[in-house]
């Protein structure tokens, strides 16, 4: 009798110990069509300027249960700059700004993500822009889970952060164009 229940026993403590397991990590592709990074940066110490960059691409890999165990990897594409005057985005691929023809990619990388509260971590990384990397810490909130229309898992975040352009070598136009540029990146990401 003792035989017959001992394979019962060992799935019920199997099924125990798999549900005892945090959830693995997920891997999100960001979807460039649902993705926004918009930059501003003040004119004259008068009227900002907003501007976006058409192609952002990454990985997301989000661990709900060990958020230290996340990452983030975006890869701009410094060619797609866009401020809706094609002599000014053309002006920001020279070298005086993003000299994107050298540096066509602008990059960052998480090397820490410390969970702040439920829907909220904090991002540390390096920014890489025309050849210089620099440490840059973002606030980031998730906005949203959900399914897309053909059904697979999304998942959304924004991040608001400023950096000195002036600290990636862009120095073109100081003091009449600010320093100080704001960063508003909103992700939407498909898990793989």
């Amino acid at each position: 009798m003792y035989a017959r229940w001992k394979p019962v026993a060992v799935v019920t403590a199997l099924l125990a110990t798999l549900c005892a397991l945090p959830a693995l990590a997920q891997t999100y592709q960001i979807d460039p069509v649902h993705t926004s990074l918009v930059f501003r940066v003040k004119h004259m110490n008068t009227a900002f300027v907003y501007g976006m960059f058409r192609d952002v691409k990454g990985t997301v890999v989000v661990d709900e249960a060990n958020p230290a165990r996340s990452s983030i990897n975006i890869e701009v594409d410094a060619n797609s700059v866009f401020t809706a005057n094609e002599q000014r985005d053309n002006h920001l691929r020279s070298p005086d700004f993003f000299n994107a023809r050298q540096f066509p990619t602008i990059t960052f990388r998480s090397t820490s993500i410390r969970r702040v509260n439920a829907d909220t971590v904090q991002v540390q990384g390096n920014l890489t822009m025309r050849g210089v990397t620099r440490p840059v810490t973002a606030t980031v909130n998730l906005t949203g889970k959900g399914k897309n229309a053909q059904g697979r898992d999304i998942i959304g975040f924004e991040t608001t952060f400023t950096i000195r352009r002036s600290e990636f070598g862009i120095r073109y136009g100081l003091p009449g164009l600010g320093d100080e540029v704001r960063v508003t990146l909103s992700v939407e990401a498909i898990r793989q």
